[in-house]
């Protein structure tokens, strides 16, 4: 029975309620081991009214009454593994471990709809991230799917960060990492230098069936923990980014020469003399990206989006190549750079320094008064920067200040105005975040911290850094007749899990807000409008907070599906070489293919792919850890003083604040709420008290107190004061 069928008959009530029985559970029995609430069932088929969404919860009681299904949590249901029609016969299933301090764990995979309980006596021996085989146990009524590890197929990581605890008889690694359980044994003879008390790395050699703990030895001593470096160090090393370039990467790059030959000039277009900027933060060392203008005869003004030819000078299997590969991305702590190229190469050769010839990989685009592009031009070429300018300075310009070639820039400004204007029509999603910013004494330690605004001046960067990626994209991805797309790197953006979405309409509906999904669009000015309407209200930060949540993370792959949120069928990332791999992948396909080459291999680039948006997820979590360092270092001695903040999470344990102005978030824990007992209400996003029914939600400003840091763990406790 098809969708549309099935809506008819349902709202023409002819036969009952039991004839749509054997439909329902066809859903269950097509999908086994995946839950279901009467939404997503009404969804599945094509159901929208709510006498007919009424009819479906019926059916669904009927089923768990007759145990044809099982309910596995308040309203969501799943097929009875003992039901006689059912197909399973996988009792197996492989996934990644989501280790917890205890020592229980998660399995969390692909081919079930919800994560796998693993109690501590049945993880085997796995670690967090680790790809495993589990055995799934018989499911009981109204109990999570639970399993036992029965393999490793593959170990996340095997080296360590923490302190060394050492005394006559034995000595350990105490992991820093709070998602490592067990404590690693290190005997004497493997400490290889390292003291009690030492912040060292360590790697696991070995883990006998019989022991409890691993064994491991000491590969490199990092110093006293507490140290600016040591500790910045240490969160390089736990996210698996090297430290350093191997001396080969590092000889391969002091011989590259700076002087560019003629005959590689003649060979590209010449920029030269076209009026170019490069517009960055005050502190930045290396600028990837610059662009140009000029008016043309036409009227029309043609701007030239210049980007560093990283491609040049790093040949493909090259050591500085294999290790940027590695690398994947350049990560921004908070008070260093980690480049993903050699220092000589990131911060001079590629770097398009003001008044200095330099080898580009260009996208040109031939526009009117109002954006339309009418003509483009993508290849290799060489420019000559006239002007470094930093985002301050355009922004003054552009708020009326002279300044150098004020002219130009507010052209620039207009233009990418236009096409911001264009974009948000065509549905992008308008997403906000919030940079944090420290001040540093000559110590590294903060003295100062502070929100970082985003401006028109990072917009007009931002606008021509888009413009270049979308048109890159569809040049190769969308080829002209019955050309069939070669292989290429697409910056990919998946439409949001429909539960999340359904329950964050629900959520914003109850505050009086709406979202329209009967089309992507419609979702998208919908969401714009919501982000304009809760702008300087109380639950601005809440409502954004979850609605990123709802969202799919970006990722790399040769597969498109195109940028949901951005609303761009066609995606890739172009414009920064220097600091990120897949853009240097860009480069050389497009290269290639302007040149004639058939397609790439596909699934060399998919691995490729994979491991990019691996790397740039361990490179966030890198950077968030650098930042909740410095933020919890920035309290440290400011124990007992009261902030103003908002809830910024609820969980089983406590109530999430951040502070206002700075966004150093820490926990008040339940525990520490004497003046009544709270529990989670998980859905509304709140906690409530139990005896009087006092509530705290996401959103809602709060006093708290500093009571409590620990550096080595990153963590800010907080009394609450009041409202």
């Amino acid at each position: 029975m098809t969708k549309k069928r099935f809506n008819k008959t349902v709202k023409r009530k002819k036969g009952g309620k039991s004839r749509f029985v054997k439909t329902v559970l066809a859903v269950f029995t097509s999908n086994p081991f995946r839950g279901y609430n009467f939404r997503m069932i009404a969804a599945q088929l094509g159901i929208q009214d709510k006498a007919s969404k009424e009819l479906v919860k019926n059916i669904l009681l009927d089923l768990e009454q007759n145990k044809d299904i099982i309910q596995v949590k308040r309203g969501k249901y799943q097929l009875n593994p003992n039901f006689s029609g059912a197909k399973i016969s996988n009792t197996r299933i492989t996934g990644i471990v989501d280790m917890k301090q205890t020592g229980k764990a998660y399995v969390i995979t692909d081919e079930l709809a919800d994560d796998v309980y693993i109690a501590s006596n049945n993880t085997h021996h796995a670690l967090n991230g680790d790809k495993v085989t589990v055995h799934l146990f018989p499911q009981r009524q109204g109990r999570k799917i639970e399993g036992q590890i029965i393999e490793i197929i593959e170990r996340a990581k095997t080296q360590f960060v923490g302190i060394i605890y050492s005394t006559s008889k034995f000595a350990f690694l105490i992991p820093d990492n709070t998602s490592m359980p067990v404590d690693i044994f290190i005997p004497f003879e493997k400490l290889n230098g390292a003291k009690n008390g030492d912040k060292a790395i360590a790697h696991i050699t070995d883990w006998p069936d019989q022991s409890n703990t691993p064994f491991g030895e000491i590969t490199y001593i990092l110093g006293k923990p507490g140290d600016n470096d040591v500790e910045m160090n240490s969160i390089l090393v736990e996210y698996d980014f090297p430290l350093h370039f191997s001396k080969k990467a590092e000889k391969e790059a002091q011989n590259i020469d700076v002087i560019i030959p003629e005959k590689e000039i003649s060979k590209r277009k010449d920029f030269r003399d076209v009026l170019t900027i490069t517009i960055d933060p005050e502190d930045a060392k290396d600028f990837d990206d610059a662009l140009s203008i000029r008016k043309l005869e036409s009227g029309f003004w043609e701007v030239g989006v210049h980007i560093a030819d990283v491609s040049w000078y790093v040949k493909p299997g090259s050591t500085i190549d294999k290790e940027a590969y590695e690398r994947g991305t350049s990560v921004y702590l908070v008070d260093r750079v980690i480049p993903m190229l050699p220092e000589k190469l990131s911060n001079n050769v590629c770097s398009l320094k003001p008044r200095e010839d330099k080898l580009c990989f260009s996208a040109v685009f031939i526009m009117d008064d109002e954006a339309n592009i009418t003509g483009e031009w993508f290849g290799r070429s060489v420019i000559n920067s006239s002007r470094r300018f930093n985002y301050d300075e355009v922004q003054q310009i552009i708020e009326g200040d002279d300044g150098d070639f004020k002219n130009e820039i507010m052209t620039l400004h207009h233009l990418a105005s236009k096409l911001r204007k264009e974009r948000f029509k065509n549905g992008a999603i308008d997403f906000k975040s919030d940079e944090v910013k420290f001040v540093l004494d000559e110590n590294g330690k903060p003295v100062d911290a502070y929100i970082k605004e985003q401006k028109e001046s990072n917009q007009l960067i931002e606008d021509f850094m888009l413009l270049a990626n979308r048109l890159v994209s569809e040049k190769i991805g969308k080829p002209k007749g019955k050309t069939k797309a070669k292989t290429f790197v697409y910056r990919i953006h998946d439409k949001p899990n429909p539960e999340k979405l359904q329950k964050f309409m629900e959520f914003v509906g109850q505050m009086g807000y709406n979202l329209y999904t009967s089309s992507r669009k419609n979702l998208a000015s919908s969401f714009n409008k919501l982000f304009k309407d809760i702008e300087g209200k109380g639950e601005e930060n809440m409502i954004e907070t979850i609605a990123i949540r709802t969202m799919a993370k970006a990722e790399y792959s040769t597969h498109n599906i195109g940028h949901y949120g951005l609303g761009f069928p066609f995606y890739s990332h172009f414009t920064s070489p220097i600091r990120r791999y897949p853009d240097l992948m860009t480069h050389r396909l497009l290269h290639a293919y302007l040149n004639g080459a058939d397609s790439a291999s596909e699934q060399e680039y998919e691995e490729k792919c994979v491991h990019s948006s691996i790397m740039e997820r361990k490179a966030v979590e890198a950077e968030r850890a650098s930042t909740k360092y410095k933020q919890a270092e920035y309290l440290s001695d400011k124990i007992g003083q009261e902030f103003n903040g908002i809830i910024s999470g609820v969980s089983k344990w406590g109530v999430y604040v951040e502070l206002d102005g700075n966004k150093c978030e820490g926990m008040v824990a339940m525990k520490d709420m004497q003046d009544d007992y709270y529990f989670l209400d998980e859905e509304n996003y709140k906690i409530v008290g139990k005896t009087f029914g006092k509530e705290y939600q996401l959103g809602t400003q709060v006093i708290v107190r500093v009571k409590n840091i620990d550096l080595s763990k990153k963590r800010i406790d907080f009394e609450l004061i009041g409202e």
